[in-house]
């Protein structure tokens, strides 16, 4: 398919000249789509920026349209490491005439590039953005993890329409579903109804408060790896460090926090996609919010250039097993701790072993702490959780 149908060049008012001595900014080096007539040919690249400039989705976050090309003039002014990479930025998703047709647009985009096996960073617009995301998914036939950082679970109220605070009932209704598991990083209570708090448990979906996560962002490693699809809303970050968001709260994480879970996300071998949204450039203070995001995607590259295929199989060799044994005549707990990157994982693999679609689902990621708790005979609750998704 022609996907440059669907995208416009980017603008030339995104390249300035750098403000810092050196070469090789990420202005200098990337491929970008400057003209509408040298559309640039997708084979080779490993990663592709693609620009949202939608907000009719948007909960009171007027402007958040305007937020792709401050990110990415941001992103040009950093300097690129990494030379073995090759990235393109293809510019921004047409607006269509109505909503559903810029979440068409961006759903044929997407389903190119993962197609083409690159992976797209998409930037701006409102977080419904993940709901086309996601049905990229749909004819692989596979099911799917997605990971929000965001203070809210975005559940909307009944029969609301599809918009940025109501996006997860939307997919979590879609039909055919392929979500397997959703996780929520760092909602913060006194923004969520209890219902709802409750309606996720229901759901056996994966939810932590910003308070039990900040003291030990590691903790975030974990939840991010069994992510295919990420998704950050920016007012999951403190209005300090991120001024450029309507609902900006004095509360959430900081700069170093948010950097160090993109990177965490880029060493992801499965993560095939993730989006920035919510992002709004008229409510910025000297561009620190698109700084942040540009230092996050800067930090994803890092993660992307260490990746490495460190997730189980039936046949790994690559695994120390230890197998524990809780209460009397309990199941085992399995637990696979690779040999080189140190990452821990629960081996649910006796669930549906013959099932394509839990092929990637059978292992659980985990920490060392999960393993401690089960020497300590106390079932860990990912063990648990999975064990009934999986029933």
């Amino acid at each position: 398919m022609d996907i440059s149908l669907f995208l416009e060049p980017v603008s030339e008012r995104c390249f300035t000249p750098t403000l810092r001595p050196g070469k090789n900014t990420f202005g200098e080096t990337l491929t970008i789509f400057r003209d509408e007539e040298d559309f640039p040919e997708l084979k080779g690249f490993q990663m592709a920026l693609v620009g949202v400039k939608e907000e009719r989705g948007a909960v009171d976050n007027h402007g958040c349209a305007d937020g792709a090309d401050y990110i990415r003039k941001a992103f040009y002014q950093l300097f690129n490491h990494w030379a073995d990479i090759k990235m393109v930025d293809l510019g921004n998703v047409k607006t269509g005439q109505e909503i559903s047709d810029t979440y068409y647009a961006l759903n044929q985009v997407l389903t190119e590039l993962l197609k083409e096996h690159v992976l797209p960073i998409v930037i701006g617009g409102s977080q419904d953005m993940t709901y086309p995301m996601y049905q990229v998914y749909e004819p692989m036939g596979k099911l799917v993890n997605i990971t929000a950082i965001d203070p809210l679970f975005d559940l909307g109220n009944d029969n609301e329409g599809l918009n940025s605070h109501s996006y997860l009932s939307h997919i979590i209704l879609h039909q055919p579903n392929f979500l397997f598991n959703f996780t929520n990083i760092g909602y913060q209570t006194y923004y969520v109804d209890l219902e709802n708090i409750e309606l996720m448990k229901q759901l056996l979906f994966d939810t932590y408060r910003l308070g039990i996560l900040k003291p030990h962002i590691e903790k975030t490693e974990p939840l991010i790896r069994n992510a295919n699809i990420l998704t950050i809303d920016m007012s999951a970050f403190r209005a300090a460090d991120a001024p450029g968001v309507k609902n900006a709260s004095p509360n959430g994480f900081n700069g170093e926090e948010a950097c160090r879970m993109t990177r965490y996300a880029g060493l992801n071998f499965k993560l095939s996609s993730i989006g920035f949204f919510e992002y709004n450039p008229h409510y910025d203070i000297n561009s620190r919010t698109a700084n942040l995001i540009a230092e996050m995607i800067w930090y994803f590259i890092e993660g992307f250039s260490s990746r490495q295929d460190d997730m189980p199989t039936a046949e790994s060799t690559d695994f120390k097993r230890f197998n524990v044994q809780i209460g009397e005549g309990e199941e085992n707990v399995v637990f696979l701790c690779h040999k080189v990157t140190g990452k821990w994982w629960i081996d649910m693999s006796f669930m549906h072993p013959d099932d394509p679609r839990y092929e990637r689902h059978h292992y659980i990621p985990c920490s060392k702490e999960d393993y401690d708790q089960a020497m300590n005979n106390e079932l860990p609750d990912k063990w648990w959780q999975f064990y009934q998704k999986l029933m």
